[in-house]
């Protein structure tokens, strides 16, 4: 009997492949120092004192080899094994806390740490390739061993004296207003983080400075961002070649890679060489097996790949829609294709300096084109199939829309790409949530005429993606997803979540996905998606805008946790002074006081669990300009009648402190809702 030709089709010879690859891989994977590093790189749990957490890339400490962390973020644990210390620019800094799935560490100063008076003498600085500052930290000034100040409202004393006989005490401030030239004689003026809840408390008088700085800050680390959640996704885990340093190395159990185990490339030249020694030391019979099998693969691979059902068809630049996703139908959407040469060129090799924010699909880079354009590129995490998914729905549904209030998509990279990038215009002026109460919040720039305008541009947005054919739920509307131009009008944003809805639907069943705090209760009970879900995320948006509190905070009380519980509970017990941002004028202006107590009620309505009680979103839009024009209305004629606050609610359905069972009567309906 003749042995089967090597040239019969490719299925027949399956069972061989694998039993001859499989040969083929033992040398490499069993005889090289790379299986061991893989092993020796495992996560393993670590304790120093009273911490305790899983040890692993970029961090090292004595007993673990040095490839498995970067070397400026070596740990260690002195005292007798109580003190967790870490070494950032020359400076020792005790560890109190280490936040693994968010790449955040709490650190405080060592020196300050037994001093009965801390006195800061030169500015905490960090290395920003290292680590960055946490939106949860604040600077705050420190005018160090002075003579007599003058009285300034918002300078106070450390509470301890220095000097001679007391005669030099030091200050703090906490706003951003500088006193320079009304201090008296200090030997130094330096800027020290601290974590805003120990600056609040400092504030309040419920902590001295000392307590305070001794509360240490948080830092969130930047080695293997991006590159090491893809390595361990993969199955890899994440090292440091010291050769070259530059390479993203993730150790596979096949041996190294570079970025992760699905890239296929070598960790390097050296590695490269290695792998190839072994392979050629189990025998040039077995190679030369692989090699023809190898061949044989490319050549079926090939033809998969030039068959009509190819998922990688490309015709005329254009993409065409996965024919398995039954939501995207057989539209067809065309925009410009970048080369990942031009992207990487514009981003700077995509510089971590640049970076504008971190989501959960993909980091998303400050860039210039070489027309001159100033664009931000997103970078998926990972070049996966899910990930493919989202790349093709977010190019499907942005390439088709014009409006004033959405980011505009300039184009992409090839689905093919090395990597999947998505370029839009560039936003300069950051996200609502940024001046809510994130980095940004410390300016006080959203006046509540801004906030009511920005409240109505994303309605319009909402309104607007609703209207289409087919219509289109957002499914992630929150105020990170919110941004803001130069002049604070809205751009929507991140439309990945977002589904194209059937014109003959009621609802999409789909699993639930989304933010925690913005996901409409209804659809993650009933796995049933319809535009009410938008309508009731953008109730906490409202909520937001109101409170000035973002939409989930574990530092408030239990039941005030999830904002929109916090605010359902505190409307329906008449608390609204609770809920709303003091510095919007709620007490002092009547005209600013009746607008928020409408979008309150509004809100409210949002935010019922029963979708069909939600009003549609261009309702809402309708309400909310109304609001907008009686406000400017009512402030011309300058009103003084000022009317009991309940009458402002005379229009909410009848309520128990526990339970809303009436149901709201809608001004419009649309055509893609539950009746």
């Amino acid at each position: 009997m003749h042995p089967p030709s090597l040239f019969m089709p490719f299925h027949h010879h399956l069972a061989t492949i694998l039993f001859f690859l499989k040969l083929s891989s033992l040398p490499v994977s069993f005889s090289g120092s790379y299986y061991h590093r893989y092993e020796n790189c495992a996560p393993v749990v670590y304790g120093c004192g009273k911490i305790k957490f899983n040890l692993s890339y970029p961090f090292h400490v004595d007993g673990r080899h040095d490839y498995c962390g970067h070397p400026n973020y070596y740990l260690n644990c002195s005292h007798n094994n109580t003190t967790l210390m870490i070494s950032i620019n020359n400076k020792g800094y005790l560890v109190k806390d280490v936040d693994t799935l968010n790449h955040l560490l709490t650190v405080v100063e060592q020196s300050l740490i037994s001093q009965s008076c801390p006195e800061p003498y030169e500015n905490t600085t960090i290395d920003p390739s290292l680590f960055d500052y946490c939106d949860r930290d604040q600077n705050v000034t420190l005018y160090v061993n002075c003579t007599a100040l003058s009285l300034i409202p918002t300078l106070y004393d450390i509470g301890c004296a220095l000097g001679v006989a007391g005669q030099r005490r030091s200050y703090y401030r906490l706003d951003n207003t500088s006193f320079v030239d009304v201090l008296g004689e200090c030997s130094s003026t330096v800027l020290v983080p601290m974590s805003r809840t120990a600056a609040e408390r400092l504030g309040n008088g419920n902590l001295s400075f000392g307590d305070a700085l001794k509360e240490g800050f948080i830092l969130k680390w930047a080695a293997g961002r991006g590159w090491c959640g893809d390595c361990a996704r993969s199955g890899g885990r994440c090292g440091y070649n010291f050769s070259s340093p530059a390479d993203h190395t993730c150790y596979c159990p096949n041996g190294p890679a570079l970025g992760s185990c699905l890239s296929g490339n070598s960790g390097s030249k050296k590695q490269t060489k290695t792998i190839i020694i072994a392979g050629v030391s189990a025998g040039a019979g077995v190679v030369l097996i692989a090699g023809v099998l190898c061949v044989l693969w490319f050549r079926y691979k090939k033809r998969k790949q030039h068959s009509p059902s190819s998922k990688d068809l490309i015709r005329n630049s254009s993409f065409e829609a996965s024919s398995k996703d039954p939501e995207l139908g057989s539209i067809h959407y065309q925009t410009h294709v970048f080369t990942y040469e031009e992207l990487q060129e514009a981003t700077n090799h995509f510089d971590s300096s640049k970076e504008l924010g971190d989501g959960g699909f993909g980091t998303v880079y400050k860039g210039k084109l070489r027309d001159g354009r100033v664009v931000a590129v997103k970078r998926l995490y990972e070049n996966n199939f899910k990930r493919v998914e989202q790349f093709m729905n977010e190019i499907a549904i942005l390439s088709g829309l014009r409006h004033q209030n959405l980011v505009s998509l300039y184009g992409c990279t090839s689905r093919r790409s090395r990597e999947l990038l998505l370029v839009y215009e560039f936003v300069p002026n950051g996200t609502v949530a940024d001046h809510l109460h994130g980095p940004r919040a410390s300016e006080r720039s959203l006046t509540w005429p801004m906030r009511l305008s920005i409240a109505i541009e994303t309605a319009d947005a909402l309104a607007y993606l609703h209207a289409v054919e087919p219509p289109i739920i957002h499914r992630d509307v929150k105020t990170n997803n919110i941004l803001l131009d130069g002049s604070f009008h809205v751009k929507v944003a991140d439309f990945g979540l977002s589904r194209l809805f059937p014109t003959d639907a009621t609802h999409v069943s789909t699993a639930p996905q989304g933010t925690p705090g913005y996901l409409d209760p209804e659809y993650h009970q009933c796995y049933q998606l319809t535009d009410r879900s938008d309508v009731y995320s953008f109730g906490v948006v409202l909520v937001e805008l109101i409170s000035s509190k973002p939409a989930v905070d574990i530092t408030r009380r239990r039941h005030e946790i999830n904002l929109a519980s916090m605010a359902i509970n505190k409307i329906q017990n008449c608390q609204l002074d609770e809920l709303v941002d003091p510095d919007l004028g709620y007490q002092s202006d009547w005209a600013t006081k009746k607008m928020i107590t409408m979008v309150v009620e509004l809100a409210f309505r949002c935010l019922q669990s029963d979708g069909e009680m939600r009003p549609p979103i261009r309702e809402v839009l309708e309400v909310l300009t109304e609001i907008e024009s009686e406000g400017r209305k009512t402030e011309k004629e300058g009103a003084t009648d000022a009317r009991d606050d309940a009458g402002l609610l005379k229009n909410i359905a009848p309520f128990s402190p526990d339970s809303v069972t009436a149901k709201w009567v809608s001004k419009s309906t649309t055509p893609n809702t539950s009746e």
